[in-house]
């Protein structure tokens, strides 16, 4: 629901646009406000949940998604829409980070490697069909106010996991209760909000007229570093360790190759949205079901990764970002060079390649980079690896379909624009690659990574 959220609501903006008479910018904060909430609460949602307990921030945080899906569905002009769309992001920032600390509390071994298998599938999945789902919904419910059920859906849903929670998630004490960082939660707060502002506000020319922001985030986060550092040589409890970049192994790197490879996996999405739909004339439904081949790869080999990844570790990461690169060119090559009619089937072979190398690449890479994190601090690890992939995804859906618009002009060049867009997504999964080969080559020269069950949990 977290993840489908993101993506879901773009295909209903059309017709959220007409039914409540507002305008193009008005709408789009429907999306931004969620993203941008999102994205700010997972951090000290995970310090917080590391403090008081994750089962219990857990519970509160899908109670109220729960509730401000329904009130977002309700609501009857595009300013309560956007309000309880930003509610509706805070609760899910703040549910997102306790998915991966549970699993790290709850499993250990082999376990938490198959646990984090079936965790990825579902983010691999859910960030992909969003698209289709919105699709499929929009195609059911027909006439006025038909998007709203985009919304209302996730009320059943979200009870039931209510309830299953409540019964299933194991009353365990954790948390290490003490100072809050209300500075660095400032710090933090201000850099990535700076960062993003100008990103989610791409489309109405946020890029142009925000630039200065990207400066001044920078150096909020180096601020917020330095003040992290401080806390810390104090004998405090700052909002996120320094040891925990600087001393657990593979979580620096892992968390830099998720941002760079959500760069060019969240952006790639809506760019076949706009090229599907603005230049072939399709229908959401049809535009979603395109990318399927690449969902459906994904989930498979997710599951899969989650046996191997204790056996050949980094190694399937850069394995499945190879393939990823492949399935991309080849992908990238049928969008320019086959007719539009017979497009989106010439694409499945290609599609199901890159999906199936992304399973080998979102799954291990989460395995890998909280393995060694000590248990206190699982939460704000896990949210901090959130943000990160929130930033790149920012990132991605900013600048390839502005690439995709830039390259498209007022002509007939909407094939050769998208394959270029694709492209662009190509260098960031390229990049990627090459943290993952510099690691795994650091692992074969130097001192391997100990099985899950053996690390150090603090």
């Amino acid at each position: 629901m977290i993840l489908l959220d993101v993506t879901i609501v773009s295909v209903a903006l059309p017709s959220m646009q007409r039914d409540l008479g507002a305008k193009p910018s008005s709408v789009q904060w429907v999306v931004s406000g969620y993203a941008l909430t999102f994205a700010l609460a997972l951090v000290v949602a995970g310090r917080l949940g590391d403090a008081v307990g994750r089962r219990r921030i857990f519970l509160v945080s899908l109670s109220a998604f729960v509730l401000c899906s329904a009130a977002v569905g309700a609501a009857p002009t595009i300013g309560l829409v956007t309000v309880a769309r930003a509610f509706q992001g805070l609760s899910a920032g703040f549910m997102a980070p306790q998915n991966s600390a549970l699993i790290q509390q709850l499993f250990a071994g082999a376990e938490r490697a198959r646990a984090f298998g079936f965790f990825s599938a579902t983010v691999g999945v859910s960030s992909a069909v969003g698209p289709i789902t919105g699709g499929v919904i929009l195609a059911l419910v027909t006439g006025t106010d038909g998007w709203r059920w985009i919304f209302y859906v996730n009320v059943p849903i979200g009870v039931a996991a209510v309830l299953l929670g409540l019964r299933l998630l194991p009353r365990q004490a954790t948390g290490t209760p003490g100072h809050l960082d209300l500075a660095g939660v400032a710090l933090l707060g201000l850099g990535v909000l700076a960062l993003m502002l100008p990103l989610i506000q791409a489309d109405a020319g946020g890029l142009h007229r925000m630039w200065w922001l990207f400066p001044v985030g920078a150096l909020l986060l180096y601020a917020f570093a330095r003040w992290e550092s401080r806390v810390s040589a104090r004998g405090h409890q700052p909002l996120i360790d320094p040891k925990l970049l600087r001393d657990v192994r593979g979580y620096a790197v892992g968390s830099a190759l998720t941002t760079i490879y959500f760069v060019g996996f969240s952006g790639i999405w809506l760019v076949f949205a706009l090229y599907f739909q603005e230049a072939l004339g399709d229908s959401p439904l049809k535009s979603g079901l395109a990318v399927t081949p690449f969902a459906v790869g994904s989930a498979a080999a997710a599951v899969v990764a989650s046996r191997l990844v204790q056996r050949l570790g980094r190694l399937l990461t850069v394995l499945g970002l190879v393939a990823v690169t492949l399935g991309l060119t080849a992908t990238a090559l049928l969008l320019w060079l086959v007719p539009p009619g017979t497009t989106i089937w010439a694409l499945v072979p290609a599609l199901l390649v890159s999906g199936i190398g992304s399973g080998f690449v979102i799954a291990p890479n989460v395995t890998m980079t909280l393995r060694e994190v000590p248990l206190p601090m699982a939460g704000v690890a896990g949210g901090a690896l959130q943000t990160g992939q929130r930033l790149g995804a920012a990132v991605g859906t900013a600048v390839l379909p502005g690439l995709y618009y830039l390259l498209k002009g007022d002509g007939d060049g909407a094939a050769a624009a998208v394959a270029l867009s694709v492209c662009a997504g190509i260098l960031a999964v390229l990049l990627a690659l090459g943290l993952a080969l510099t690691d795994w080559r650091k692992d074969r020269h130097g001192s391997t990574v100990p099985p899950a069950g053996q690390m150090s949990l603090g």
